[in-house]
């Protein structure tokens, strides 16, 4: 009976010795899965969230304007990083987008106006979007992204590019009649067709921004379950300047802060703006016209915030931001009544700088600002190295990833843009971290123009002819050419102290 009793036992311990056996082997198969789907969670591809702003400058609060109200643009800054510096390379729509949409710069692209389709100059270009697309991504655009586009017969169509998207919606010429109704005014003597405002009646869906951020959630909603590049295109704040009437509320006439120019200050070099009479003289500004411009354009502003954050909404309703780059940017920079002048097109800093802002999911500097100087170009690169696809097109941009991740040790010194005037002549600018240098024609032939942001962060003081500064004007030259192939390097010589 005892022999047989430690018979069993035997057996028993030897079955457990199994079961265990049988366990660290299941365990072992569940370790080695759990770690090759973590492999597969930590590979998969990240989302893009691309906004784009048409005609913002840096006039909201996260850049320390309180006068205006952008919320929801002021959350997305705070949770990424605030790019303090960001230049564009052409001050208008078509040009500028071309050029981040490519990674290019206007003179490789021959894009320097809004009434030439990129297709029609560079057929074969690979888009941003198109590049995500080419790599399993749906695309869409929704609203304005690309400026000025191809149809299939080959005929020019504002917004669309059928080789980037996989999905296209703009709600141009489709917003409904109340949208259309409200009070309103034409500004100064009422020649300038855009200059005017409304005070709209309906919702915000009753305008085209409104319609384009439903479409946009509606996209987000039904494909967010597989790889995206979503492009969300605002119209507003560009003219004419429409938006429901409540947003107007928010901003009482009386309260309209309007910019005040030093009386010293230079006189403006013949080819800063393109019709630099514009609004002085041919529309005859007045203070009220200059005050319900201001206004129209921050109850636009405000508008188009409130636009983003529906999408930033839906981003947490969602989930998406553990998986989910966002970058929102203006397509360049703007005037608001400096130098009596209310519109873009000039290469001084609030024509060539824009607001840019991106959150990377994970990314060590989230939650930061960085002065650091970008280019928009950038984006291109940084986007496809973020998502680990390679770009097939050459890039004149760099990857943002050692700003977006530390700061600007060891980044780029200098930002580039140019502007095209009359009779070809073409104005080319240099931003380093302290001066501004713009050069008019190939060889300087129409002047310069010289800034010092050490002491003059509104660019109103030309140093470029006074002789104490022509050793830091002959050096920014120099090296405006590394920006501009096709300039004519300077016949003056360096010291060597400067080089």
């Amino acid at each position: 009976m005892m022999n047989e009793r430690k018979e069993i036992a035997m057996m028993n311990r030897t079955k457990d010795r199994n079961i265990g056996m049988q366990y660290k082997v299941i365990g072992f198969i569940l370790a080695v899965m759990g770690f090759a789907l973590g492999a597969v969670a930590a590979t998969e591809p990240m989302n893009v969230l691309f906004i784009v702003i048409d005609d913002l400058r840096p006039e909201i609060g996260c850049y320390g304007n309180p006068e205006m109200k952008t919320p929801n643009i002021d959350r997305l800054a705070a949770k990424g990083v605030l790019f303090n510096r960001a230049y564009a390379q052409y001050p208008l729509c078509n040009p500028s987008r071309a050029s981040f949409l490519t990674g290019l710069r206007p003179d490789e692209l021959d894009v320097y106006s809004n009434e030439v389709a990129l297709r029609e100059k560079r057929p074969n270009v690979i888009t941003l979007p198109q590049i995500f697309r080419n790599n399993g991504y749906f695309t869409a655009s929704i609203g304005k992204i690309v400026h000025t586009g191809l149809d299939e017969n080959g005929k020019q169509v504002f917004f669309r590019d059928d080789l980037s998207f996989d999905h296209f919606f703009s709600a141009r010429n489709k917003t409904p009649a109340i949208g259309g109704t409200g009070k309103s005014r034409k500004l100064g003597n009422g020649k300038i067709p855009w200059a005017f405002w409304r005070q709209a009646e309906g919702g915000d869906e009753s305008q085209m921004d409104g319609m384009n951020s439903a479409e946009a959630i509606r996209v987000l909603e039904e494909h967010h379950d597989k790889p995206f590049f979503i492009g969300v295109g605002f119209h507003k704040p560009h003219d004419p300047f429409i938006a429901p009437k409540k947003y107007f509320e928010s901003y009482p006439l009386d309260e309209i802060q309007l910019a005040k120019d030093p009386a010293d200050c230079s006189p403006l070099h013949k080819h800063a703006f393109n019709v630099p009479e514009l609004f002085t003289v041919d529309a005859e500004f007045k203070e009220r016209d200059c005050r319900e411009f201001k206004r129209a354009y921050m109850a636009c502003t405000t508008f188009v915030d409130a636009q983003v954050g529906k999408l930033l909404a839906t981003m947490d309703q969602l989930e998406l931001w553990d998986n989910t780059i966002v970058v929102l940017l203006g397509d360049h920079g703007y005037f608001l009544g400096e130098r009596n002048w209310w519109n873009k097109l000039s290469v001084l800093e609030l024509g060539a700088r824009g607001p840019m802002m991106m959150w990377v999911p994970g990314g060590k500097g989230m939650g930061r600002t960085t002065d650091s100087i970008v280019e928009f170009l950038d984006l291109y690169p940084t986007l496809t190295d973020f998502c680990g696809i390679t770009a097939t097109n050459k890039l004149s941009g760099q990857s943002l990833r050692p700003v977006l991740e530390n700061s600007s040790k060891g980044w780029k010194n200098d930002a580039f843009t140019q502007v095209l005037r009359k009779n070809d002549m073409m104005g080319y600018s240099i931003r380093t971290d302290r001066w501004r240098l713009i050069q008019w024609g190939a060889q300087g032939e129409d002047g310069y123009e010289l800034y010092d942001h050490s002491k003059d962060e509104g660019e109103y003081y030309d140093l470029a002819n006074n002789p104490e500064y022509k050793q830091i004007k002959m050096k920014l030259v120099n090296q405006l050419k590394e920006g501009f192939p096709v300039l004519v390097k300077p016949s003056v010589e360096l010291d060597k102290a400067d080089r």
